[in-house]
């Protein structure tokens, strides 16, 4: 069946636009709109969408306040940000609540289409010029790699070693394909390796692994092959 996706923007011309980009794709079915957040919220109790492409800025309860409220309420449905302004500080508030992506409204509708399928199939999709500003951000969490390795969260001895090897991929951001080209693998082997790493951690999706691999110092400032805590 076609992916259905709430367009949440204050803006009806813009929702028009979205609504035409979405209504050419055979696989995309557009379920509703809303001018605000507390509208959204309603509606994706109401429809259930596969995908909610969500603005930030309205009146009333912003994108993100809704992105935390739709997440809680309905954990099957996946946010994308789309937003106007490129700032850091909206992109990680987004993350933190929730959402899957995060792009900008200049993004080209091809692109927008394939976001669109890409956090609907459980994918974290970051616009480019967001995507090394966030790394950076995690930089000072980084353990310094001249200092004895922290005692790794417990929740990582779960992991099998090559369970282990794929979240180190996944956390470089890196795609299914990607990975299996890297690892040899099959695409539908890394998605169940992702599938089982996400339920083992008790995360959502990829956008939360990537979160974790960094605060809780998995990813360290060198890039050296990853081993199995304790092993």
């Amino acid at each position: 069946m076609p992916l259905s996706v709430l367009i949440v923007d204050d803006q009806p011309l813009l929702r028009l636009g979205f609504r035409m980009i979405l209504s050419s794709h055979p696989d995309v079915t557009v379920a509703g709109e809303a001018a605000d957040g507390a509208e959204a919220v309603r509606l994706a109790a109401e429809l259930a969408p596969d995908v909610v492409l969500m603005d930030i800025r309205m009146p009333g309860v912003d994108g993100i306040e809704a992105t935390r409220r739709i997440i809680a309420a309905h954990g099957a449905t996946r946010v994308l940000i789309l937003t106007t302004f490129d700032i850091d500080r909206y992109a990680y508030a987004a993350l933190r609540a929730g959402a899957s992506g995060f792009l900008l409204k200049d993004v080209r509708p091809a692109d927008l289409l394939f976001a669109i399928l890409a956090v609907a199939s459980g994918d974290a999709v970051v616009a480019p010029s967001l995507t090394r500003r966030l790394l950076d951000a995690f930089a000072h969490r980084l353990p310094d790699p001249d200092q004895p390795e922290p005692p790794a969260d417990p929740r990582l001895a779960r992991l099998t070693e090559r369970e282990v090897v794929v979240l180190h991929e996944v956390a470089a951001g890196r795609s299914n394909a990607e990975i299996a080209k890297s690892l040899v693998l099959s695409e539908a082997t890394v998605k169940t390796h992702v599938g089982r790493i996400l339920a083992k951690l008790e995360l959502r999706d990829r956008v939360q692994a990537v979160v974790f691999a960094y605060e809780t110092g998995f990813v360290r400032a060198c890039d050296r092959p990853p081993t199995r805590p304790g092993g």
